[in-house]
């Protein structure tokens, strides 16, 4: 399937039509039902995230999901245009002498680390106008029609 684009509004409502897409995706690729709860929270976390640093940054920007079924995996990549996480190392946040009881639920850190349980294949991406939250989920082998004899 070739890459799906979103150009999702900054606005927390429209974080919804990115999770269904997802989900629609994620079912299309062949993705198992037991996983589909994975890729909804996943994307509603990371869409989330980046609905909030836009609404403070740049609400008139829209938030752009990038949705790709290619290799054997789904990708979802999240792309804002707010400023990069503080505390990175090695793509993951640095939560070091704080627990996650004690982060303001407008912190940044709070959906990576929460990303970061969820997912296995999690990606931060700063750049130089934002950052990109990737995440992959592994797809099933897919056996080719068998062929009538």
């Amino acid at each position: 399937m070739p890459t799906v684009e979103l150009q999702v509004p900054v606005a927390p409502a429209h974080v919804r039509t990115a999770r269904l897409v997802a989900v629609a995706a994620a079912r299309r690729a062949g993705m198992p039902e037991d996983l589909l709860d994975e890729v909804r929270l996943g994307v509603g976390e990371a869409c989330a995230r980046a609905v909030a640093l836009h609404l403070l940054h740049a609400p008139d920007v829209p938030v752009v999901v990038r949705i790709t079924d290619e290799e054997g995996q789904l990708t979802v990549a999240v792309a804002d245009v707010g400023p990069s996480p503080q505390h990175e190392r090695a793509g993951l946040p640095d939560l070091a002498g704080s627990s996650l009881m004690h982060l303001e639920p407008a912190d940044p850190r709070v959906p990576l680390a929460f990303l970061a349980g969820l997912v296995d294949d999690l990606t931060i991406l700063p750049g130089p106008h934002g950052t990109t939250v990737r995440l992959r989920w592994p797809l099933p082998v897919r056996m080719p029609a068998s062929l009538p004899l």
